[in-house]
């Protein structure tokens, strides 16, 4: 099935101590960014790529496609201060279609077979998130002293692509700005509309690139998918 997806890439990558978009970093001798676009590329599912890009590096952008033969790119509206807010300059700028994706930019190592299921899941109940079980012990923590020890079967940690249907995520950031509401992801925006949010099992290697130490891992990661085949 048909897909558009959101990348957001407007981050000032701060976490990282990168001095700039943590896009550009290199793994591999790529950025970081022509990793996750070529995930998208060569998915003969995905129809359209949307980039939400700060307006001083559109060009730079524009020249690494180029160079790296990245073809499905179909529009970079100016991100927001806010993902939420890159995010719903995309959602506005495109035509509607039937599934949306939205992944973030960071997260190179996501595979086509989960993105057919989230697809797949969303298609068929409207809302479909990735996410990996929690293997640590969890817990609650008030001003540095441990409350109680969590539950931890039902507890997920979310990653992206999260995947909607079109007019379900246009609604949820719609109303999310009319009441001047700011969520933590997409999944939370449309939880307040009282739909139900679906899991799909992603890996742990779909990490996002977020600090150096990422970086090592992301190396690694790709060293074994070169090595087994991949």
């Amino acid at each position: 099935m048909h897909y558009e997806v959101v990348l957001p890439a407007a981050g000032s990558g701060k976490r990282m101590g990168a001095g700039k978009n943590k896009l550009f970093l290199q793994l591999q001798n790529e950025p970081i960014l022509i990793h996750t676009l070529k995930v998208f590329e060569t998915d003969p599912n995905c129809t359209g790529i949307w980039l939400a890009v700060r307006p001083d590096e559109r060009n730079f952008i524009r020249t690494l496609l180029k160079e790296h033969n990245i073809t499905k790119v179909s529009g970079m509206p100016d991100g927001g201060a806010e993902r939420q807010h890159s995010v719903h300059a995309c959602i506005k700028a495109m035509n509607h279609v039937s599934i949306v994706l939205v992944h973030d930019a960071a997260r190179p190592f996501i595979t086509h077979t989960i993105i057919e299921q989230l697809v797949n899941v969303a298609h068929e109940n409207g809302a479909a998130i990735a996410g990996v079980r929690a293997k640590d012990t969890m817990k609650k923590v008030v001003q540095g002293v441990v409350k109680e020890t969590i539950e931890r079967d039902s507890l997920w940690m979310v990653q992206t692509p999260q995947a909607f249907r079109f007019d379900l995520l246009a609604e949820a950031e719609d109303v999310a700005e009319k009441i001047g509401f700011l969520g933590t992801d997409e999944a939370m925006l449309v939880e307040r509309l009282g739909h139900e949010v679906f899991i799909v099992e992603s890996t742990y290697e779909n990490v996002k690139m977020t600090t150096q130490e990422d970086l090592v891992f992301g190396e690694a990661i790709i060293r074994q998918r070169q090595q087994g085949g991949q």
